[in-house]
């Protein structure tokens, strides 16, 4: 078994049902979620949008290889209403994003998949809730805990909407 943490986030729609709702289903999926985090408020990240988005981070434990994972989060999110998939570094509003960011001490790069999440210590949005579940979780790049990569980042605190 691996604990797995994925980062969701939602900026149309029932925000908070939105993360509702992914989180019931990724249990259905996956089994029991072992930690979530707050709900926090969060600006877009990477491109423009009148619509903040609501953030959290969530723990599995899970026997699927990473790449059922994937295949699992992308059936949620399809289920949940989204239709495409932001890509080449084009993001766009969304009513459901789930992101792995960790996968065990695990790293995986494929043409499909790369863990950890390659953009993980560089978003705000990301530390803060992963902090909250997961603080001394070794990132397997960089040897540093998720609160030594928030301090780093220097991450405001955000507001939390639960």
């Amino acid at each position: 078994m691996a604990t797995v943490y994925l980062g969701l986030g939602t900026n149309i729609g029932n925000r908070k049902e939105n993360l509702t709702r992914a989180i019931e289903a990724l249990s259905l999926a996956l089994g029991p979620c072992t930690a979530q985090s707050s709900f926090i408020e969060t600006a877009p990240w990477g491109f423009d949008s009148d619509n903040p988005f609501l953030n959290c981070a969530v723990a599995f434990e899970t026997e699927l290889t990473p790449l059922l994972l994937l295949d699992t989060t992308e059936k949620v999110e399809r289920e949940l209403g989204r239709t495409t998939k932001s890509s080449g570094g084009v993001y766009h509003d969304r009513v459901i994003d789930i992101d792995i960011l960790l996968y065990g001490s695990a790293i995986v790069e494929t043409p499909r998949l790369t863990i950890p999440h390659p953009l993980m210590h560089l978003r705000n949005f990301v530390l803060e809730p992963l902090a909250e579940i997961a603080p001394h979780t070794i990132h397997p790049k960089t040897g540093k805990s998720i609160e030594q990569l928030k301090t780093e980042l220097g991450c405001s605190k955000m507001v939390k909407k639960d």
